[in-house]
């Protein structure tokens, strides 16, 4: 199953690991008990370690004193509270179902006690307790990038109301509501600013400038004003924001867990068997039930059970920190694993808008005269090629003329007059309609492939061509290099669009196969005809990407500016609106699954060292609790590992 389940959901956001060594990685906690359950982890993981270290402590001093039997009996007392703890978290542990490998360190002190290895029992228990909170520092470590969008979300926004202001909270704001937005708010919702705005979108976006929204650009919710109070008109219910969705994603994240950390839990099982079975084994063999003892003492699972879950969180926190939303522990694994890339081109590979970008002029007449006439003509129409027209002529600046008598035909062009001239504006056959052959002739010159070409006559005279692309992102070529480092093998690009298009837009990229003219059914085919090769990431961002998404190994929507079904069906959501965040994604999740096995390796076969020494009798019970620690420590730390940049 892939962690596809972002939007919608109702569970409140994870706070840290569960604090005993079980096979669960990740604890989700409800809302609400947020501020509670981290008051318990706090109370949980300093009293055990207080009573473990005085409990240690007095008992060294009566010794010192010359009292061997009350050291003992103060070395027990410490040790009592350490182990009920634990004992009430395997109960709960089993209540769930979870098999609590901590069962070996509540053996290990249980023996340690009987056998009166008092020093061994109250080492232990100091040594679990420490462990506890190194737990609790590594799992807030690795969730701190994804607590912290949590501890942002606004409860309230002030809204203009008849002429005043009014604090209400955010689930009463509605579209077309016009808010004040005060220096250092959150944005509760998405909306379109009024004025100026000055924001930091580090948060969502991981750019760390702030960025500049004018008067009618739109502006997410998340965002931070680090300017001047603007106002904001609400364009979406704060339920459907952007920052809503993030949210929610945040606190599904980690609750799928990935297919390493399954097989870990299995493993970590067989650890368990085999330590005990090895624990018995050296008592039966030598007769002396201090190496059993010796041998739980030294066991530790946790490298197995815990590195894991720490690396791949801390791979998520990682990959949030830069404006790249991943889905949970599954979709990081299989980012370690892809090796084949379907991209779609429009609003991917390109910027999703038409852009002019060259204009051929009939004789007698100007390029900038052309422009002039055509966006003049374009005012009328909401057409998004027309307004890229308009949008071209105020960037150089033309005075436009307003046009009158005009008439639209959808989806062809519009003719009307402008400053007394007949002018029609729209596509080859619109145009031509109206022209002598020669100006037809004229008007089917060749164009360069892949344009689209927007036709203009003036007073049944051919005039010129307008002719716009949807130009490539300046980072795809960079990007598409990167991939191939990181051990993407094939790039395949699949579009609705026609085949010429398609290839001159592309001309230069390092494909290995364009596939033109999909339907949504054709890019679902294409899809999984890949996933039969090897497996398979794709990167889209319309609604009709949603269902090759879906079908594919690792889907990937560029969220920035694509559509909420696509981000819907995506296992990672691309906050930037940039190519480059997936060969950041990549990185991270090859360098979290490494981390993860290094972990693992070194850290059970340092442990298994350990209990054979220990079997053996070179390995007492109080240097092999010493000796647990330290591996323990060495493995978690190494697992944070992937919290910082490679």
């Amino acid at each position: 199953m892939k962690p596809n389940q972002m939007l919608g959901s109702q569970a409140g956001p994870f706070d840290t690991l569960p604090h005993s060594c079980s096979a669960r990685s990740v604890a989700s906690k409800p809302k609400g008990a947020v501020r509670n359950t981290r008051a318990a982890t706090r109370w949980t993981a300093l009293f055990p370690i207080a009573c473990a270290l005085i409990g240690l402590a007095t008992g060294f001093a009566m010794q010192g004193l010359g009292r061997p039997d009350a050291a003992g009996l103060v070395w027990s007392a410490g040790v009592v509270p350490v182990l009920a703890i634990l004992l009430w978290q395997i109960v709960a542990s089993l209540r769930r179902g979870d098999v609590g490998l901590d069962i070996v360190a509540a053996l290990s002190m249980s023996a340690a006690l009987l056998i009166e290895e008092t020093l061994a029992a109250a080492v232990v228990g100091l040594m679990y307790a420490s462990g506890q909170a190194l737990e609790a520092y590594a799992a807030g470590r690795a969730t701190r990038e994804m607590n912290a969008l949590l501890d942002r979300v606004p409860r309230s926004a002030v809204r203009h109301s008849n002429g005043t202001l009014e604090t209400i909270p955010i689930a009463q704001i509605a579209v077309g509501d016009r808010l004040l937005v005060h220096l250092g708010d959150v944005l509760p919702v998405d909306g379109t600013v009024v004025g100026t705005a000055l924001l930091d979108e580090a948060p969502l976006t991981g750019e760390s400038l702030p960025v500049t929204r004018r008067d009618g650009e739109a502006a997410m919710s998340g965002s931070t004003n680090v300017g001047a109070a603007f106002d904001l008109v609400a364009r979406e219910p704060a339920a459907r924001s952007t920052y809503a969705g993030i949210v929610r994603l945040v606190e599904e994240a980690t609750k799928s867990q990935a297919p390493m950390t399954r097989l870990a839990d299995r493993y970590a099982l067989g650890f368990m068997v085999a330590t005990i079975g090895l624990s018995a084994l050296a008592w039966w063999i030598s007769g002396d039930p201090v190496r059993a003892v010796a041998v739980l003492v030294v066991a530790t699972p946790c490298p197995l059970i815990l590195a894991v879950p720490v690396a791949i969180v801390s791979g998520i926190s990682r990959a949030a920190k830069i404006g790249v939303l991943v889905k949970g522990g599954a979709a990081l694994e299989m980012l370690g694993r892809i090796r084949t890339l379907v991209v779609d081109k429009t609003g991917t590979l390109t910027h999703g808008t038409a852009a002019v970008s060259q204009i051929v002029v009939g004789q007698g007449w100007s390029q900038s005269e052309v422009l002039r006439l055509a966006a003049s003509l374009d005012q009328v129409s909401q057409h998004a090629v027309a307004q890229a027209i308009v949008a071209a002529a105020a960037e150089q600046g033309l005075a436009l003329a307003l046009p009158t008598e005009t008439r639209e035909v959808p989806g062809d062009g519009v003719e009307g007059r402008v400053a007394g001239h007949l002018v029609r504006v729209g596509g080859k056959a619109f145009v031509s309609g109206g022209l002598q052959e020669r100006d037809r002739v004229l008007l089917r010159a060749a164009v360069p492939a892949g344009a689209l070409t927007v036709a203009l006559s003036v007073d049944g005279a051919f005039a010129g061509l307008v002719l716009m692309r949807d130009a490539l992102r300046s980072d795809v070529s960079g990007t598409l290099a990167r991939l191939r480092e990181l051990g993407v093998t094939r790039v395949v690009l699949a579009t609705g669009d026609r085949r010429d298009v398609a290839v001159a837009i592309s001309a230069g990229l390092a494909l290995d196969e364009i596939a033109a003219d999909l339907v949504p059914e054709d890019k679902i085919a294409l899809v999984h005809r890949e996933k039969a090769r090897a497996p398979v990431m794709m990167v889209g961002d319309g609604v009709n990407d949603a269902p090759a998404l879906v079908a594919a190994d690792l889907g990937v929507a560029m969220g920035a500016r694509g559509a909420a079904a696509s981000a819907e069906a995506a296992d990672i959501i691309l906050l930037r609106d940039s190519l480059d965040g997936i060969g950041d994604a990549m990185a991270i999740g090859q360098r979290s699954r490494k981390i993860a096995l290094q972990s693992v390796f070194a850290g059970i076969g340092l442990s298994a060292f350990g209990m054979v020494a220990a079997a053996l009798g070179y390995l007492p019970p109080v240097q092999g609790a010493l000796v647990q620690e330290l591996i323990d420590v060495a493995a978690i730390l190494n697992a944070l590992r992937a919290l910082r940049p490679g």
